[in-house]
């Protein structure tokens, strides 16, 4: 079908459906859909607080006072990343559409050159590898994560070119800047330490030490630690207690972490969304069957391997969690401090790449089965589009509906203090959203921060907690959402302006609340009981370009 086009023409193809992608969120600005879990109840709320503490480039034992009265600098990230920048210059919404766009344009143009170059050589799979590419760029990954997962097919072209001797400086080009636009702990870590483990192949195989391949991995990890030098710091010598030392992850059984694995392995994780299971999987293991059925093994080597390490990933990342793990654990408290169930954010590379070899397995087997990969190609990209932020977010709160300025600005109006002056709480929305508006919260939503402070915080809820198993567990042994958390309300905190829930049994600690300088809560639903919680209502808000209806209640 595409055989007569060129292959120039088809990369402006690709390009233009990235662009097509991309668009909602340039036309749409604040009026776009975007995800909300990890993204807008978080990320870009701290982008926003961080540029306006002006502690951008502090030091290293800098605190931020917008949050738990003293949030460390430390747990919002290196100056040194792009991302940080681009959302200190431009407007939050643009900037987002900006990452997106740098993100999803590298990582078409990285699984381009990693396909064309490695594994898919020839002129006749053009269609298949940038077909590949471009349906590797359109999945729903994580905003935040920026080039921490998309970034690795790039990063492993250019390994592989210094592997195989070659010494253009753009290998080394691209290996120093991408650091600079993803996270080490985020997915860089694992891909590095993956890269180590192939290099020790190599040497145990008698291919050579190759100092050239180990050197470059090196030179990539310092740049790394280099530019997370934060990060290095608290992991080495910062010596307070804080929030991870109580995230405690092995308590699955076996049985269950069985069930997780093929779960992980037929739909992924949201983290590192790789939407295969549609038709990349059923492709893998039609593939998979040529394979089996004409004794390929040895020439299709490379897809065996990663069919298998795709499915050893799934496993380990269920069985991370295996309770099996407690005594380890329990000697070596960095195995609960470190995610290192996260090697299986290497699966979208692995993913993709087993995509386009099945889909050349299947090329070859005659003139019918091409077109069949045509159609497969197609059918791939098309999930990628309607796998887009505006579709599959909107049933959610728009960006401007979300973060609801005009309506935070009445209360911050009818309050009429110096928003440092007091602190504040959120009930029912998430914290983000105070903050965001410049508000001084005791709530917060990180996965670093004083385990004193916890402790501290849980004096709030610990009668709510004792209520309800599911709140008191997510909280005592994680607690990176350190919210008001109710019996009630379980772990639901996005209540919109059409709710009819109402809090009839709330029973919070307010002596340690105000303790801590709390003077307001900001409500999603009304507390029936609130002068039993010695709480005053001062007024509602509402507002037709919120999505929320704000009951403002004021501690006695």
């Amino acid at each position: 079908m595409f055989k007569n086009i060129t292959e120039q023409k088809l990369l402006f193809f690709a390009l233009l459906g990235i662009a097509i992608c991309l668009s909602p969120l340039f036309i749409l600005g604040e009026d776009a859909h975007i995800r909300v879990h990890d993204n807008l109840d978080s990320n870009l709320a701290w982008y926003k607080v961080l540029t306006n503490s002006g502690e951008i480039v502090g030091p290293i034992d800098a605190t931020i006072l917008q949050v738990i009265n003293g949030l460390p600098r430390n747990a919002f990230g290196t100056e040194f990343s792009l991302i940080v920048w681009i959302y200190a210059l431009f407007p939050t919404m643009l900037a987002y559409a900006i990452s997106q766009a740098i993100t999803r344009v590298v990582a078409f143009l990285g699984m381009y050159l990693l396909l064309k170059k490695h594994f898919l050589t020839k002129d006749e799979y053009a269609f298949i590898r940038i077909g590949t590419s471009l349906a590797f760029s359109l999945t729903p990954f994580w905003p935040s994560g920026m080039l921490s997962t998309l970034g690795m097919p790039l990063a492993l072209w250019a390994f592989l070119n210094i592997r195989n001797g070659e010494k253009a400086w753009t290998n080394y080009f691209v290996l120093t800047l991408l650091p600079f636009y993803s996270s080490i702990v985020l997915g860089f870590f694992f891909f590095l330490s993956a890269m180590g483990i192939f290099w020790l192949v190599d040497v145990i195989r008698g291919k050579g030490w190759n100092p050239r391949f180990f050197l470059s991995i090196a030179y990539m990890t310092l740049i790394f630690f280099m530019t997370e030098y934060r990060l290095v710091y608290s992991f080495l010598f910062d010596d307070e207690p804080n929030s991870r030392d109580e995230y405690f992850h092995a308590r699955l059984t076996f049985w269950r972490s069985l069930r997780l694995t093929w779960k992980n392995f037929i739909y992924g994780h949201h983290h590192a969304a790789t939407i295969h299971t549609a038709v990349i999987l059923p492709v893998i293991f039609i593939a998979l069957f040529f394979v089996i059925y004409k004794k390929i093994w040895k020439q299709e080597r490379v897809f065996v391997i990663l069919f298998w390490l795709n499915l050893a990933l799934s496993a380990w990342y269920a069985f991370w969690f295996y309770k099996g793990w407690l005594p380890l654990t329990e000697r070596f408290h960095f195995l609960d401090t470190f995610n290192f169930a996260r090697y299986h954010f290497l699966r979208p590379l692995i993913i993709y790449v087993l995509f386009a070899i099945a889909l050349r397995i299947i090329w070859l087997q005659g003139r019918n089965w091409r077109k069949w990969t045509t159609i497969l190609v197609l059918a791939q990209v098309t999930i990628g589009f309607l796998a887009n932020e505006e579709i599959i977010y909107q049933n959610k709160p728009t960006f401007r509906e979300f973060f609801a300025v005009q309506q935070f600005k009445q209360i911050k109006e009818h309050i009429g203090l110096p928003q440092e002056d007091y602190r504040v709480v959120s009930i029912g929305l998430h914290p983000a959203i105070a903050q965001y508006n410049g508000f001084y919260t005791l709530d917060t939503y990180n996965n670093f921060y004083p385990l004193s402070y916890k402790y501290k915080f849980r004096q709030i809820i610990e009668k709510e907690l004792a209520k309800n198993k599911t709140i008191r567990t997510y909280f005592d042994t994680w607690g990176g959402r350190c919210y008001i958390f109710t019996a009630e309300l379980g772990k639901h905190y996005m209540f919109k302006k059409k709710s009819k829930r109402h809090l009839k049994n709330l029973e919070l600690n307010l002596m340690p609340f105000k303790e801590m300088g709390g003077k307001y809560i900001f409500s999603a639903i009304p507390i029936e009981n609130a002068s039993d919680n010695n709480l005053i209502l001062d007024k509602v808000f509402e507002s037709k370009s919120s999505a929320w209806k704000i009951y403002l209640y004021k501690a006695l």
